[in-house]
């Protein structure tokens, strides 16, 4: 399978450094707290104890240390401001998909690399889950120029036996037990899967998650080609649909928009930012576009 990055490893260089100075931009966005982990109060550590002044919260006394020193201590904590980012990646079959010479995972696999490389430029510890039929890389989020040089070599080379299915709900799940701190997680997929939305649930209660569908032209106008068999990648299921029929395109498009709209819908009601990526549009732009609605919120 072809590099997603770059065709060789010379380009892909070239291609990084690109992707380096657009990422600036969106580091930007990252340092000035557009999401809630950044400027909550929940990323406290307990720090020290101090002796209990008039006026303190009693609900801050330390009672284990109060009880063996016979007088009153507070605990004392200070604010972590690191921002932990984590990347959640669908490298399923029907990820290779798309239309005028671009896959859904080369769109996804750019915007990863991109805010991955702003999160280095922030200082920011940073982390992934890839998978498509089964988990097939995982990594703790770690700070440094080395995390961000193994998740990109990660990033450019797909497994070459990509299995069938879809195993987003195990990614989920999976990232929860990695994520020991709030973090700011980011979901690359199409979303063509069921029982997600649970485990989904779960991760936003703890952590700030933005879905990030990738979608194509193609999902919701096909080109009149006259009757023509379509396969499932995934399922190897076939149909025949009639492309010159207005009746079916008008059906096609509405359906397309109705799953977008439940997608939407069900992923803010489950505590996630939704935000979709199509194969057309310019990934660089869109990114810092979301960030930007995303100030002062």
């Amino acid at each position: 399978m072809a590099h997603i990055l770059g065709d060789d490893r010379t380009r892909l260089v070239q291609r990084a450094s690109l992707l380096r100075l657009e990422s600036a931009k969106i580091a930007d966005a990252l340092k000035n707290g557009n999401f809630k982990s950044l400027y909550r109060g929940q990323g406290i550590e307990f720090s020290d104890v101090r002796d209990y002044l008039p006026g303190d919260n009693v609900r801050s006394i330390d009672w284990n240390v109060t009880a063996r020193m016979g007088r009153a201590f507070i605990k004392q904590y200070e604010e972590d401001k690191e921002l932990q980012v984590f990347f959640i990646l669908d490298r399923s079959l029907s990820m290779l998909s798309g239309s005028r010479g671009r896959t859904r995972l080369a769109t996804a696999s750019e915007a990863c690399a991109l805010l991955l490389l702003a999160a280095e430029q922030t200082a920011s510890a940073t982390g992934a889950v890839f998978f498509d039929g089964k988990i097939r890389f995982a990594l703790e989020p770690k700070a440094g120029h080395t995390q961000t040089m193994i998740l990109l070599s990660h990033l450019d080379a797909p497994e070459e036996d990509t299995s069938t299915g879809s195993v987003l709900a195990n990614a989920l799940t999976g990232a929860g037990k990695l994520l020991k701190k709030r973090s700011l997680v980011f979901i690359f997929s199409d979303f063509r899967v069921n029982r997600w939305l649970k485990p989904f649930a779960q991760l936003a209660q703890k952590h700030d998650v933005v879905a990030v569908r990738i979608t194509d032209p193609l999902d919701s106008e096909l080109p009149r080609m006259g009757t023509v068999p379509f396969t499932d990648t995934e399922s190897g299921v076939q149909r025949t649909f009639p492309t010159m029929s207005k009746a079916f395109s008008r059906a096609w498009f509405e359906d397309n928009r109705a799953r977008l709209d439940r997608w939407h819908t069900e992923c803010v009601r489950h505590g996630g930012y939704p935000l979709t990526l199509s194969t057309e549009e310019d990934v660089l732009a869109v990114l810092t576009r979301f960030f930007s609605t995303r100030r002062g919120a």
